[in-house]
């Protein structure tokens, strides 16, 4: 028996539903300790916080079985068995990963036909015919 789960074992729906069952009883627990449940109260508040927590854990339990669900559903099924066995940020390709070693490696050579001064680059080139103002003489067609 192979030890890494399909998709149809991560979607089990009795495990979903008891992941957002234990997040609601988490959830509807603190909200009646928070709101003094289990202190001497009138029944009113008592019962006011019964409600609230109980609001709070359908909420709870709603929202984590729609947000589990949904992050099982961008697992692609083809990946959930394939195996990794390089790390997952590096280049797919020996080259690339040697390219990028190298070039990271060794300082880029200067390059002898660019020009020292750097706003020489910024500044736009006028032919013979632009007048004084950097237009044409003759319009164009």
């Amino acid at each position: 028996m192979t030890d890494k789960p399909t998709r149809r074992d991560l979607m089990k729906p009795v495990q979903l539903l008891g992941l957002a069952f234990v997040a609601a009883l988490f959830a509807g627990f603190v909200t009646l300790m928070s709101m003094g449940f289990f202190q001497t109260r009138p029944a009113e508040e008592i019962q006011r916080a019964l409600v609230v927590a109980a609001v709070a854990a359908g909420a709870t339990f709603i929202v984590t079985l729609v947000s589990v669900a949904l992050l099982l559903l961008m697992v692609d099924p083809s990946k959930v068995t394939a195996t990794i066995d390089r790390p997952l940020l590096l280049p797919t390709d020996d080259q690339d990963a040697a390219a990028t070693g190298a070039a990271a490696a060794a300082p880029a050579a200067p390059n002898p036909a660019a020009t020292t001064d750097p706003t020489d680059a910024k500044r736009p080139t006028r032919s013979a015919a632009d007048g004084p103002d950097g237009d044409t003489a003759a319009p164009k067609v």
